[in-house]
This record gives C-alpha cells, structure tokens and sequence, in this order.
C-alpha cells in the first residue's frame, strides 16, 4: 500500500509505503537489530508501556535532537522507549556512546526493513524511515500516533508523553 500526502523531505512530498496502522490496531510484532547486531521483538515488551520514536538517521540534527529529548525523558518514565531508523547497528552504537545516550534502546531496521512496511513508515523514495512516534499500551495496542509532517520538523513531544504517562508509564 502507498500512500501520499502524510509526510514530506525538505518540502518535498514522499510515499509511505507498508501497511498503515491507526490507534486501536494490535501494535504488529517486528524483529530489529540492536547495537549488538542482536535480534529484538516489539513482543518482548509486551506488558509495558512502550514509545517507538522513529527517525530517518540518527546522523541528522534533527533525529539527534529527539534521541537526545527521549533518551532524558526515559530516566523519568517506567515506559520503554525504543528508537528506530535505518541506520546499521555499528552507527547506532557510535552514536549512543558519543552522545552517552543509555536510556533508550536503539534499533536498526536496514537488515529486513520489517517496522517500516509493518507500520506503513518506508520512504518510498528515499530508504529511510519517515519521522514519527507511536505509543503502545501494555496490552500491545496502538494508542497514539504521530507521523511528522515534514521531516527536517522535530515532534509535538507533549501529546506523546501525556499518552504515555496516562498509560501508566
């Protein structure tokens, strides 16, 4: 499925292309690499409140500045906070160590882009993923979603953590 319209690069429209999720849908379960190039499950945090922020590249201002709000925020919540983009695991690691971000667990989709064709975030036209945040509720639903309008735009982080906490996190 493709759709236009949701998110645009530089000013410039883009395709997301996967399957659209929407609050009240079952979170689907995905497989990422960690920093140690190991395999993690959505479904391995089951039970707990979970905040997906997802980023084109960790390598970017912008995606570094919403790693670094979530990385704080996550020492003051119960929820876990997952990051995700495309960068490769080795990437992943050299950046939480320059910016000793450990708060937060960091994962790569590059190895089988699942995430972004499961939650309909793939950048048709680039590789990457399209700046969004999602909370899931400990039971796995989808509770809250926000896909970024234009991607050189940090989040609205206020609606995400409200979600969050009201969740119990």
């Amino acid at each position: 499925m493709e759709r236009t319209g949701m998110t645009s690069f530089r000013g410039i429209p883009v395709t997301l292309t996967g399957n659209e999720v929407k609050v009240g849908d079952s979170a689907p379960d995905f497989t990422a690499l960690d920093v140690n190039m190991a395999p993690v499950t959505l479904s391995s945090f089951k039970g707990q409140v979970v905040i997906i922020s997802v980023v084109p590249s960790l390598d970017t201002p912008v995606c570094e500045l919403q790693t670094k709000h979530f990385n704080e925020e996550a020492a003051k919540l119960s929820a876990k906070v997952l990051t995700i983009s495309m960068d490769l695991p080795f990437a992943q690691r050299r950046f939480c160590d320059s910016f000793k971000i450990g708060n937060i667990t960091t994962l790569s989709d590059f190895k089988d882009r699942e995430f972004g064709q499961r939650y309909g975030l793939a950048v048709k036209e680039l590789g990457l993923l399209a700046r969004a945040v999602l909370v899931v509720d400990k039971t796995g639903k989808i509770s809250y979603i926000q896909v970024v309008k234009e991607s050189g735009k940090q989040p609205d982080y206020e609606p995400v953590l409200a979600e969050a906490k009201r969740l119990g996190a």
